[in-house]
């Protein structure tokens, strides 16, 4: 095979690749599109299913403090979570108790 009969040979494989690319792009988009009804209508399903019925979001409001430090009067803790380091080391080595930081 000299040169320009190796080039026209490339050239109708090209023609031929694209030919078949387009045809399964045709076909693989016409699957889509008959796929895009159906996922809609699982979607909006599934949304309905996982929204609470008494529309809350669930976050919980934010707590009120419960407790304030004896040191610093700016340090205060709702009474959630685990314990503050102001409160850990407040008590530690003395006869206060977690009661003993309650806002009055």
């Amino acid at each position: 095979m000299d040169v320009a009969q190796l080039r026209a040979h490339i050239d109708d494989l090209q023609r031929t690749l694209a030919k078949k690319v387009s045809e399964q792009r045709a076909y693989f988009q016409d699957q889509l599109s008959q796929l895009g009804g159906y996922v809609s209508k699982k979607t909006t399903a599934a949304v309905k299913a996982a929204t609470p019925k008494n529309g809350r979001a669930g976050k919980r409001a934010k707590a009120k403090p419960k407790y304030q430090s004896k040191k610093d009067k700016s340090l205060k803790w709702s009474g959630r979570g685990m314990t503050p380091v102001w409160m850990r080391e407040e008590m530690k080595d003395t006869k206060l108790t977690k009661d003993s930081f309650l806002i009055k």
